[in-house]
């Protein structure tokens, strides 16, 4: 067991520092609790939790108090954990992942569309899912190509509840992504083109993510096109990526909204937008 001790160590803190950029960090801190916790504590079901507790205390204190001021002085901060203004997170899980930091710029686009939506449409709220990390401009966020550098978010569509057909403020992946607002006859079919060439992870998402949601929830396309149009006319805003059949369906003009390549994965489960 001693020798599988350093394997251990070595694979949490990879995955850690690959899911939250920080959390490797953290954990290899925590470890200088183990001799104490070890000394005081007999039984291995006392040690596990109280690890496992120094690790979670530590990591909260550096992801809400540490990280952003930090963040601040390399041009990145942290959009709302809550409800702020007609902006929030779809998932808090994405706060607490360290996956929600921008430029100031794009916040405070982003921050603009959601009051404009909530004026537009009362009752309104902008979800927004992945950003970028807190550090560094070339720091991969897994599983995306192009989050690095902090100028690029994901914002959710808008949908109408099935059953009342009124606006709702949810939707209906369990993580933002993966229920897809599928081309309809006649509409371009970009997914099965790029599948065709070979692109296997186009439409991944659609296979891993449940399903079972979505009849629950329509695609609101007047909200959704009003919020993509609004981010279209902010100078700050260099482009926005979605499906080419949902650009031709809701009649989007707007040079900067373009098709993403088909090296990543589809968008017709959300907006991608990025600052100049």
């Amino acid at each position: 067991m001693r020798l599988l001790r350093p394997v251990y160590i070595i694979v949490t803190f990879i995955c850690l520092t690959v899911l939250t950029q920080i959390g490797g960090l953290v954990y290899l801190l925590s470890l200088t609790t183990h001799g104490f916790i070890n000394r005081r504590f007999d039984k291995r079901i006392q040690r596990v939790t109280l690890k496992t507790g120094s690790f979670l205390v530590l990591y909260s204190i550096a992801t809400f108090l540490l990280i952003p001021p930090i963040a601040r002085q390399f041009n990145r901060v942290p959009l709302p954990l809550i409800k702020d203004n007609n902006l929030q997170p779809l998932h808090f899980v994405t706060c607490l992942l360290n996956r929600h930091y921008v430029r100031p710029e794009l916040k405070h686009a982003v921050g603009d569309v959601a009051r404009q939506m909530g004026n537009k449409f009362p009752g309104t709220v902008v979800n927004y899912l992945d950003g970028n990390f807190p550090f560094g401009s070339y720091f991969p966020l897994f599983p995306h190509l192009s989050h690095h550098d902090g100028k690029k978010l994901d914002i959710a569509f808008c949908y109408l509840d099935s059953g009342t057909g009124k606006q709702t403020n949810e939707a209906p992946s369990i993580i933002g992504y993966g229920v897809c607002e599928e081309p309809g006859r006649g509409e371009i079919n970009t997914a099965v083109s790029c599948e065709r060439e070979g692109h296997w992870q186009y439409s991944i998402l659609m296979k891993i993510v449940p399903q079972g949601s979505k009849e629950d929830f329509i695609f609101d396309a007047l909200r959704t096109k009003t919020l993509i149009n609004l981010f279209a006319v902010k100078p700050a805003i260099g482009k926005l990526f979605i499906e080419p059949h949902l650009k031709e369906r809701l009649g989007l003009t707007s040079p900067k909204i373009r098709f993403q390549g088909c090296q990543a994965v589809r968008h017709d489960d959300h907006l991608h937008v990025q600052v100049k």
